[in-house]
């Protein structure tokens, strides 16, 4: 069987049962033994903890020590966790304060976007040196192709990614773990198999039996409430999906079934896609006490809009939709959605649509509600060349985008707090 040192890249034959296999090259036992290791092709690196790997690789102090990034008010949420924090059952979205009782003893870091930004962005660089189809899905994660890139590189894909890895380890300082299959639905369940600093692979003859046991949950796009649904259905496990049809699947879950149906038969055809566009923008705060007046929901509101407007531009698109969401004081969850007229950049349009969602759920049916955090999503996300084009229907519009236009270049030249809208001086 196929054999990989993890530690030296040596390709070699082992036993995958030996306790005591070693690489013959290096001596190292972090080896991976696996009888389709050299012909699987599709891979999902996502990095370790990594928010808090690149603030422990800037700062030797807090090497050893627990460490939480996330807002270190007593509304904050953890917006990631060391290993040595997880130990103590500290999890991603956690309440600040939750945090702190469970890991007395961590380091609480406010998040740095921009740092974390410019990292992923080398982790990205030296992915898209192994192959040019690589599709990102967040700042420190992404699915890879190697199908074809044996002649390019002269090894196996898994002997590429060992070599990566490597480079992500020396040259940025941080880990990364590897998962490898045959589809991108099992290379990333793979990749969380062996956290951290992990390398695993799901091969075609074991898939099937692989997910047959699993839990519903691990399916992509499953989250609590779809997950609550099938488990009421008596669907727990994966393999409990292979009783129905797909026409069952989709008369009770709706266009999700479709992928329920194929996914629990380890089926994915989706292909890696190095132009698929971010699908969303958003920007959210926690308020440090709950929030019922309409007006001090409005002020915030308007901030985190213009935020996403800049974030729209930067990336050089427009948006077709919008996500207004809020949470209650005991942690409801609600999300509305609106499609707008047309695409749009413009803070002033966005905002509007926005409040109108906000107000109509402040209406008599929510009044007196307090809400303990609010958000905004732009979504139907296009290029910016098809965003606010003129339209005779809208008359105001050119001077609308002349009028953000020229705000926007005086904040890029003396800074964002240079100039502001009359609403956002509240």
């Amino acid at each position: 069987m196929d054999a990989l040192c993890r530690d030296c890249a040596n390709l070699f034959q082992g036993e995958t049962k030996d306790p005591h296999l070693r690489c013959p090259k290096c001596r190292s036992t972090r080896i991976i033994a696996h009888s389709e290791l050299t012909r699987l092709t599709i891979a999902h690196i996502d990095c370790d903890a990594f928010y808090a790997a690149v603030e422990k690789r800037d700062n030797p102090e807090i090497r050893g020590k627990p460490v939480i990034v996330g807002g270190g008010d007593r509304r904050g949420v953890v917006a990631a966790a060391c290993y040595v924090a997880r130990i103590s059952g500290v999890r991603s979205a956690m309440p600040i304060f939750q945090a702190r009782k469970l890991c007395p003893d961590a380091v609480i870091i406010s998040p740095d976007g921009k740092k974390y930004s410019e990292v992923g962005k080398q982790v990205r660089t030296l992915m898209e040196t192994l192959s040019p189809l690589v599709e990102p899905l967040s700042i420190d994660e992404a699915f890879l192709d190697l199908s074809g890139t044996r002649g390019l590189h002269g090894t196996s894909p898994a002997e590429t990614l060992v070599k990566l890895v490597h480079r992500i380890e020396n040259e940025i300082g941080i880990n990364a773990s590897v998962g490898l299959s045959f589809n991108k639905f099992l290379a990333k369940i793979a990749s969380d198999l062996d956290k951290p600093r992990g390398f695993a692979i799901i091969g075609e003859a074991e898939a099937e039996d692989f997910l047959a046991d699993r839990p519903v949950g691990m399916i992509w796009g499953v989250g609590k409430s779809l997950k609550a649904k099938l488990e009421s259905s008596g669907i727990q496990k994966i393999g409990d999906l292979r009783r129905f049809s797909q026409t069952d699947l989709v008369a009770r879950y709706g266009s999700i079934g479709e992928r329920l149906f194929k996914f629990c038969r380890a089926r994915d055809e989706r292909n890696v896609d190095p132009t698929s566009l971010t699908k969303s923008i958003s920007a959210e705060t926690t308020f440090n006490d709950d929030i019922s007046n309409a007006q001090q929901l409005a002020d915030a509101l308007w901030t985190l809009t213009v935020k996403v407007s800049d974030r729209l531009k930067k990336a050089d698109l427009g948006c077709g939709g919008i996500t207004l969401k809020l949470k209650t004081a005991n942690f409801k969850g609600i999300t509305r959605s609106r499609q707008l007229p047309s695409p749009t950049q413009l803070s002033t349009d966005i905002y509007t649509s926005a409040e109108s969602l906000l107000f109509k759920e402040l209406s008599d049916k929510s009044k007196g509600v307090a809400f303990r955090l609010i958000g905004i999503g732009a979504t139907r996300l296009v290029d910016s060349g098809e965003a606010d084009l003129p339209d005779l229907a809208d008359p105001g519009r050119g001077k609308r985008v002349k009028v953000e236009a020229a705000m926007d270049n005086l904040r890029n030249r003396f800074g964002k707090d240079t100039i502001k809208k009359g609403r956002g001086l509240s």
